[in-house]
Order: structure tokens, then sequence, then C-alpha cells
């Protein structure tokens, strides 16, 4: 704060001149104008009694003054000298004022500042009927030297206020802050695991709500860390079976070897054990890594027209080899090209890589938990009122029961009972990129009535998970260049 009162301060003094100079410059206008008024009474009783020759105990009378030199003039109705100083300036065209008005300005003459007052004076008596000019000035010195100490009066109690005031800011300020000190030595020697909440009790009242929020988001930093304590744990464990797997398939295969056992058989079944534990760990892997790029929220930052219609139908080619592998008829039934991306209409904003991770985990999950011999089928479709737009898959698995289908979205949970070896990520993604993006994911059966399997086709119930994404509204956007128009 001492910068301010610093910067106020001369501001301060030159302000309180400019009102000392115009409180010192009022009774010494009073005082002039009183002068030039009683000089003009005594040239209209010259002016009646036959001219306007002044006496000289007038003159000695105005110049009578110890600290100014005082000047005066008296011109004739036709502006002729008449009596005072001859080098006292006239007033120009622009300053004269109507008979009888007493006004002022300020002159130099002999280099040297003064105040004039100055009016005319109606002659009336003939044969010299007309205005005379009367003038009286005198030098500044009464004025400075009042305005100076007015000056000294006012600043100089501002050389010992000053210092106190910042002294007087400077003490209250550091009895304030010393809580806000004491509160920061508390928190610097915490160690950097101790998120627990920071004691209100001890902290100002005025950085409560500080506090509070603090609190609430070491709060959130707690429980966050925490989850990806029991995230690590849980992916630790996960990658333990494929990579043991993998160890132990090459130790039996590494035995064999050394005890002269060359049947190729073996050898091959070893070396598929070793194939299908290096394929889960990576599949793993994978999981993890897109898992992670979903719980990167800067990735959406930087929306973009999501193609959601193209990305489901090249998800399903991608998949098309392995459902051949497990005879599981997997289609796809949307538009080709959407219409959502027409000049005007709705779009689907956000990050077209994370939504197409989304797609392909659906699929990826469907394919996985349907049995050989069923089906898949990948759906996009757009509100005609142009809310949302939906990507549905649907498989003819034995389906998730409801109890478990808020279960399934957490991560390395797979239901009981399936048989099926996955990683249990893949939900888990899908609920993040969607909890992203603003979208909303359902899970319902994909088959209406009594649940069991279907004795002819080993096929349950199905699985129909739902996503919906909302849709922006529409932006105007100008028409296509013609083919060839535009850059290459």
């Amino acid at each position: 704060m001492l910068a301010p009162l610093l910067l106020l301060w001369p501001m301060s003094v030159a302000l309180t001149w400019l009102v000392a100079e115009n409180i010192a410059n009022r009774p010494f206008d009073r005082a002039l104008g009183e002068v030039a008024r009683t000089l003009a009474q005594q040239v209209s009783v010259a002016q009646v009694k036959g001219g306007l020759q002044l006496p000289e105990t007038i003159a000695e009378f105005l110049r009578a003054d110890n600290a100014d030199t005082i000047y005066f003039q008296v011109l004739g109705v036709s502006g002729e000298f008449v009596s005072g100083d001859r080098q006292l300036p006239m007033p120009s065209r622009e300053q004269s004022g109507r008979p009888g008005e007493l006004q002022f300005r300020n002159e130099e003459i002999h280099n040297e500042p003064i105040r004039i007052a100055y009016l005319s004076v109606t002659l009336p008596a003939a044969p010299t009927a007309g205005t005379a000019l009367v003038q009286v000035a005198e030098t500044l010195n009464k004025r400075s030297q009042l305005a100076t100490e007015i000056i000294k009066g006012v600043i100089l109690p501002q050389f010992v206020i000053l210092p106190v005031a910042v002294l007087l800011v400077w003490l209250a300020l550091a009895r304030g802050i010393a809580p806000l000190a004491e509160l920061q030595q508390r928190i610097r020697r915490r160690q950097s695991d101790d998120l627990s909440p920071i004691d209100e009790r001890e902290a100002p009242e005025e950085v409560a709500p500080l506090v509070r929020s603090i609190n609430d988001l070491l709060a959130r930093l707690d429980q966050s860390i925490k989850a990806q304590k029991h995230f690590l744990a849980d992916a630790a464990h996960q990658l333990k079976t494929p990579l043991a797997g993998l160890r132990m398939q090459a130790e039996l295969a590494q035995r064999e070897i050394d005890a002269g056992q060359r049947d190729p058989a073996e050898l091959k079944k070893s070396l598929r054990q070793i194939a299908r534990s290096s394929h889960r760990a990576a599949h793993l892997v994978n999981q993890l890594l897109a898992l992670a790029r979903a719980e990167n929220q800067g990735q959406v930052l930087h929306r973009h027209e999501v193609p959601l219609a193209r990305l489901a139908a090249d998800a399903v080619r991608d998949f098309v080899p392995r459902a051949l592998d497990k005879r599981i008829d997997l289609g796809y039934e949307g538009p080709e090209s959407p219409p959502l991306f027409s000049p005007g209409s709705a779009r689907v904003l956000g990050n077209p890589l994370l939504v197409k991770e989304l797609i392909r985990n659906l699929v990826d999950n469907a394919i996985l938990y349907t049995p050989e011999g069923g089906t898949v089928t990948v759906r996009v479709v757009n509100d005609p009122f142009g809310q949302v737009s939906v990507v549905q898959v649907e498989d003819s698995g034995p389906g998730i029961p409801e109890s478990e289908r808020e279960l399934v979205f957490q991560p390395f949970y797979r239901a009981l009972g399936t048989g099926v070896d996955g990683s249990g990520l893949g939900l888990a993604i899908v609920r993040e990129i969607a909890h992203q993006h603003e979208a909303e994911v359902n899970i319902e059966d994909a088959r209406e009535g009594p649940g069991g399997a279907d004795p002819a086709t080993a096929l349950g119930r199905g699985t129909r998970v739902t996503v919906r994404f909302p849709m922006s509204p529409p932006r105007d956007e100008p028409a296509p260049p013609p083919a060839g128009d535009g850059p290459p």
C-alpha cells in the first residue's frame, strides 16, 4: 500500500497548490476591484468638474503598497492616454465588457506577471460624451506569499501523517496476516501424502471459504489417488495371469527340449499357449491405454464434428474377420453418409478418436460374449427432432442380469458364469468416453420374453447397449465450392 500512497501524495500537493492559488486570488481580486471602482468614481467626478485630470494625491495613494507594484491607467473616450502608466496593456476587443462591468485578466509587464482589474466608465457630459477605460494592476507577490503559507499549512502535516499512516497500515496488516502466515507454515510442514482436511477453526474467518474449497479439493484428490491406486493394483493383478502363463509355457517348452523330447505337437501346443497369453496381455495393455486416453479430459476440449455412421461402419468392417472366425453374423444398420453434416443441420461434437474407441469396445465386447452362430448388429439412428444421435450395439449373447448392469461399468468387473476370458475394461472405457461427451449409456435386454438360453441355438436373451450423444445446434456454413475451384 506504500506505492499508491507515495503516488497520491504528489497529486495531493499539486491539487492543494491549485486550490491555494484560487483561495489566495479571491480576497486580493476583491480589493483590486474596489480600487478600480473607486478610481472610476474619481474619473466621473473629474469629468463633471470639467476634465479627466486626476489629482496627484490619488496616484500617490494607489502606489502606497510595500509588497507589490501598483499600476493604473485612465484612457479617454477616444482611447487617448489621460493619466497613470502608459506601458499598461489595453484589453482586446473580446475582453471588453459592458460599461460599468468589472472584469479581471492576467498580463505581463516588464516580464513580470500582473493581475488587472478594469471597467468602462460612462461619461455623459458634453462635449466628451462616451466611455473611458479605467485599469488598475498589481504584481502577484502577496498572492504568492499567501498561497505558499496555505501550502505549508496543508503539506507539512502530511509529512508527519504519511509515515504514521504507513506504519499503522503495516502494523494492522502484519497483525491481520499473522494467522495466514501460520496457516501457510502448517501446510508447508505437511507430508506429501497427507491429504487430511485443514482445520477451519484455526483459520481466519475471512479465509474460511478458501479453506473449505481447499478441503474439498483435497478430498477429491484423495479419492482420485485411491481410485488410481486401486486401478493400478487391479491392473497389476490382471497382468500377472498372462505373464505367468507366458513364463510357465516357455519354461515347459525349454524343459521338454532339454529332456530330449522333440514332439512337434507338444511344442506347437506350448507355442499356442504362449501366443494366447501374449495376445491377452497385449489386449489388456491396449485396454489400459484406451482407458487412460478416455480419462484425459484435455482431449475433448477442442471438439470436432464426429461422423458416427462412418465410424460405426468402419468398426464393423474391422471386426468382420474375427466375426467370421466365430461364425457370428455381424451387421450394420444406418446411413453410410450421415445427413447431420449437411449445412445448417444439427451435429455431434467431440473427439472422433475417442468415439471410435467407444464403438470398437462395444463391438469387441459383443463379439466376445456372443457364442458361435450368434448375431451382432450395430445401428446408428439420428433423432428426427435433432436432439440426440444414437449408437446401438445388439448381440444374441447370454445377456446381463439387471442387478449387474451398473457393476459392469466398473474396471476389471466381469459377469460370473459367462466363461469368457475378458479384461473387464471394455464397458468402463465406454462409460468414461460417454461421460466426456455428455452422452448417456443404457443397457437392456435385446429380446423380450422369459430368460434362459434357446436350446436350438444356445443363444440367450442378448444385450443391447445404447449410447445417446447430444447434438449441437445447427451452424450456418457456406456451401462447398465446386470441384476444381479450391486449392490443390
